[in-house]
């Protein structure tokens, strides 16, 4: 079978498929229509998140077997339309869902600590103790949207700390040990912290809007590592200048290109630029599940995945 590499991985991934005898092809350079032209040879292709897998590339795709991408979500592929033409689809949650659920925790610790402003301030020569007191963790209720790989993680990142830790998802009979699975209603009645682990789906597309933010009977903080569409930027900008919404820890946001790749190509709207001038907000480049073990975790998922279909 002839796997087409689009983006570059872990080295891993190539050498164990050709171990497992695949005959990989890379091409991180060609445009879409020149990848399309001959992607009819390819029995597989890997990427990440380099562009739309979409119909007219199915379609020139005749030969197709599986698409792994190398990530936790498939929002770049049309998947019912892959689905339908037999094409196996492969992601890795698997891969990255430890470094997510330590970045949410790290991005939760430094906004209660303020930590990254007092960081600011003293290279700055500021020495301002009483501005830079913290709030503690333990006694909170943390709340996760989306219980899946992700959301879990974070929950067991969560034991050692003194709080209670609940759980919204779609799917019933989700939650465990480390945190109870309840009713939205419930959720927004009790949660001070919320943090999202969704894909990103019609259901969760501008899920954090005005709407959702005044149910919620708290101030809460807002932690998201899962999908920048997800919040209306505008609206969460509102929430902050109000105080409902204590601070934010993003490490996706709502204008972010479909690769993932490049944020500040374009003028900036002027809810970003709120967000990058404020104190209380956290900001990342799409890097929570981005470190170097993930990056070996996510290729060997891919490649077990792989190697259990069609071996």
């Amino acid at each position: 079978m002839k796997v087409l590499h689009l983006d570059t991985n872990h080295e891993l991934l190539i050498d164990q498929l050709k171990a497992l005898g695949f005959e990989n092809h890379e091409d991180y350079t060609s445009s879409k229509a020149e990848i399309e032209a001959k992607i009819h040879e390819y029995d597989g292709i890997i990427l990440r998140s380099r562009f739309t897998i979409d119909k007219t590339f199915l379609d020139a795709a005749n030969n197709l077997k599986f698409i792994g991408r190398v990530g936790a979500g498939l929002e770049n592929i049309d998947c019912a339309y892959a689905e339908s033409k037999g094409v196996y689809l492969i992601s890795a949650p698997e891969g990255n869902r430890n470094a997510v659920g330590e970045h949410a925790l790290g991005m939760l610790l430094s906004l209660f600590n303020k930590l990254n402003k007092a960081d600011a301030e003293v290279r700055g020569g500021k020495w301002l103790r009483e501005a830079n007191r913290g709030v503690e963790l333990d006694g909170r209720t943390v709340g996760l949207i989306g219980y899946g790989n992700m959301g879990k993680a974070f929950a067991k990142k969560l034991r050692g700390f003194e709080v209670e830790v609940l759980c919204y998802d779609i799917k019933d009979g989700v939650g465990d040990a480390n945190a109870s699975q309840v009713s939205l209603a419930e959720f927004q009645e009790k949660v001070d912290v919320i943090s999202l682990h969704t894909p990103q789906t019609p259901l969760t597309l501008n899920m954090i809007d005005t709407n959702f933010i005044n149910q919620v009977k708290k101030p809460f903080w807002l932690i998201n590592t899962a999908r920048g569409k997800s919040v209306v930027t505008q609206d969460l900008v509102s929430a902050l200048q109000s105080g409902k919404i204590l601070g934010a820890g993003l490490d996706v946001l709502e204008y972010e290109k479909a690769s993932f790749e490049t944020l500040f190509s374009t003028e900036l709207p002027e809810a970003f630029k709120y967000l990058i001038e404020s104190e209380n907000v956290l900001l990342t480049p799409h890097v929570a599940g981005w470190t170097v073990e993930s990056k070996e975790k996510l290729a060997q998922t891919i490649v077990d995945k792989i190697q259990a279909k069609f071996c």
